[in-house]
């Protein structure tokens, strides 16, 4: 396993980490969840040297929380120099996921919300500090409101939270610039994959001035870049891909992914493609796959020690890029 340094918090972590969507269950999330399997998959993660977990209250209303507690609070030996970091995010009150032009920093962050929250993860990860405390949806035009700043500094000189950290909307890299630069952020997760390569275009520029760590979310565009879905491709009731991949969406996918694969040397599969094309960018502190089992922690985190992907390879790579937009499908 390789660990970069995570911005200017100087943390190393793992450049695979471990995002915790898919094993938290519940309302709104990924169906198949099994505990049991989750937590043999997040041991064996630690096991090969994974030591960065990001999760949220909204992954089955706190439960990947108390998941990634137990874990914590039964490693005996952590792996890498600088132990288990773990980041959870604060969801909108308001429950709207992405926020809007229209929405207001009362409606979803107010101050008395932030601090409900902040004890509702403490509590469930079992912990006294969250190392990486990060706002689950984000407006630019926030950055001047007072009521978020104080917050966000009251919290650090408790000691309650180490690190602040904004998940930004999807496909809006933009949407957070001007945030940045008050020096209260110390990272920002994004989505960024083979398709989703915006971010490159401002983004990640900013991070490197002022030494952000960037967090690389949905890596396989919530399943596209795995080469496993089809035009046919269905969900049990209750599953959110069924609201995401909409006829419309499934299909121009499934040809983007056919597409893809079709120029990759036969030696490669296209989910290890598609976490080397990120960790070939200096600029990712770590990216964080959805790992359910144990293949696909054993998979995943196998390319962190893999070579670099030849320079040619990811010229042809840079040609599948994708500018989408929000749309009412893709919260």
């Amino acid at each position: 396993m390789r660990y970069r340094t995570f911005g200017r918090l100087g943390w190393p972590v793992s450049d695979i980490g471990y995002g915790m969507w898919g094993i938290g269950g519940g309302e709104g999330g990924w169906t198949g969840a099994d505990d049991t399997t989750g937590k043999e998959a997040l041991l064996e993660s630690v096991r090969l040297g994974c030591n960065f977990f990001d999760t949220a209250w909204i992954y089955g209303r706190g439960h990947s929380e108390k998941l990634l507690g137990d874990l914590a609070a039964g490693v005996t030996e952590t792996p890498g120099p600088g132990g288990l970091k773990i980041a959870t995010k604060i969801p909108p009150k308001d429950r709207n996921w992405p926020s809007t032009r229209d929405s207001r920093i009362a409606d979803v962050f107010p101050e008395e919300h932030i601090r409900e929250y902040v004890d509702r993860s403490l509590d469930n990860l079992g912990v006294e500090r969250i190392d990486l405390l990060q706002f689950h949806v984000w407006e630019d035009a926030w950055v001047r409101e007072p009521e978020w700043q104080r917050v966000v500094a009251d919290l650090r000189d408790q000691g309650l939270v180490e690190g602040i950290g904004i998940s930004v909307n999807r496909w809006e890299p933009w949407n957070v610039l001007d945030t940045l630069g008050t020096g209260l952020i110390d990272a920002v997760q994004v989505i960024y994959n083979i398709f989703d390569q915006a971010p490159e275009d401002k983004l990640f520029s900013v991070c490197a001035e002022l030494d952000i760590a960037v967090i690389a979310r949905v890596p396989f565009d919530e399943g596209t870049l795995t080469g496993t879905l089809t035009r046919e491709s269905t969900w049990p009731e209750g599953d959110w891909r069924n609201s995401y991949f909409v006829p419309e969406n499934l299909a121009a996918s499934v040809a983007r992914a056919e597409a893809l694969q079709a120029v990759l040397p036969p030696d490669l599969t296209l989910p290890e493609v598609a976490l080397r094309f990120i960790l070939a960018n200096p600029q990712v502190s770590t990216v964080i796959p959805g790992m359910r089992t144990l293949s696909h922690v054993r998979s995943n985190i196998a390319t962190s020690d893999a070579p670099p992907l030849d320079p040619a390879l990811l010229d042809e790579l840079r040609r599948h890029r994708w500018d989408r937009g929000p749309t009412e499908w893709s919260q």
